[in-house]
């Protein structure tokens, strides 16, 4: 890729103006109802991140970082390694430019998405379900392939890319009342709550993260001041099973006010009324950020006014009963 960008505000800015021929401006939506239940009464708005190409937020930080890339690095194709909702984005992005893409996936990755990143043409190589064998694998691609790396999170232009998640969000405001007093967003790697706390610096839009508790790595990285590295993640949000990245982790401490801590149970719960009450699909990595702002703890911050919620995939197995049916 071209010389790392500085990791600012402007620079999120910049990145949206590249990369809005190739994104969906996707919907903000409210629900008087979803407001009313809580006990604050805050107004809900939602960015459905789910209804963008690829089914994902993801698609943001793939075409980015595919238009940093030179013409001579595109030729050899892009690889990387996802769960999914990256994988997908990336194989997606990479065929709009006609250019092969090379993927590896943890062997536990949802099939839905196993199958979106096959019909987009990428080339899958399956490995253990850890952070090693999915970095070995894809050190062995990249020597047999020649393809440029394309980081799902941990990366300046993806971070950036992600982040306009959150100007689209602040623009589409003013349409259904006043700017957001907080975003909610939730964090597995943490290329979007990172992109997202660049994103409203001088805003003052209060940033926090959501984390499901058996994968609440970034939590506790910021209760102990370092970054978490080795844990076995044991959650229903797939999405969210890798740890917090080398990069993104001091944009978080430095610019994410706190990360919210939930139940599978809470998600399953949020996820329910989300498909309820919004009817729109949602994966329970997305429902984790409603999760958190239903909770105890968010709640007892008492903040006045508005809360965003980025809704950031719909890619669910539907072959599979629903969380809440199981």
């Amino acid at each position: 890729m071209s010389g790392e960008p500085e990791l600012s505000r402007s620079s999120v800015l910049a990145a949206y103006e590249t990369i809005k021929p190739f994104v969906h401006r996707t919907p903000l939506i409210t629900s008087s109802s979803l407001s009313a239940s809580l006990p604050g009464g805050n107004a809900l708005y939602f960015k459905a991140e789910n209804l963008q190409k690829g089914g994902a937020f993801k698609f943001r930080g793939a075409s980015y970082s595919l238009e940093r890339l030179s013409p001579e690095q595109l030729a050899k194709g892009v690889c990387t390694h996802s769960s999914g909702n990256h994988a997908g984005a990336l194989a997606l992005a990479a065929k709009e430019r006609g250019a092969r893409c090379f993927v590896v996936m943890p062997s536990n990755s949802a099939p839905p998405k196993i199958a979106a990143v096959r019909a987009y043409g990428a080339h899958i190589t399956f490995c253990a379900p850890s952070a090693a064998a999915r970095a070995a694998a894809l050190e062995d691609v990249r020597a047999r392939t020649g393809a440029a790396f394309v980081p799902p999170y941990d990366a300046a232009h993806t971070i950036l890319g992600q982040g306009t998640a959150l100007l689209e969000l602040l623009a589409q405001a003013p349409e259904h009342g006043e700017r957001p007093a907080a975003v909610v967003v939730p964090v597995g790697g943490g290329g979007l709550l990172a992109g997202t706390a660049l994103a409203a610096d001088g805003t003052g839009v209060r940033v926090f993260g959501a984390e499901p508790a058996g994968a609440a790595d970034c939590a506790r990285g910021l209760r102990e001041g370092r970054r978490v590295e080795e844990f076995v993640p044991e959650t229903i949000c797939d999405g969210l099973r890798t740890p917090v990245g080398k990069l993104n982790f001091p944009i978080i401490q430095e610019k994410v006010e706190d990360v919210i801590v939930v139940s599978d149970e809470e998600v399953v719960e949020a996820m329910k009324l989300m498909w309820e009450r919004l009817k729109l699909v949602v994966e329970p990595s997305s429902a984790t950020a409603f999760a958190a702002v239903r909770s105890e703890k968010f709640q007892a911050l008492g903040i006045k006014g508005p809360i965003a919620i980025i809704i950031t995939g719909g890619n669910v197995d539907l072959s599979q009963p629903l969380p809440w049916a199981a």
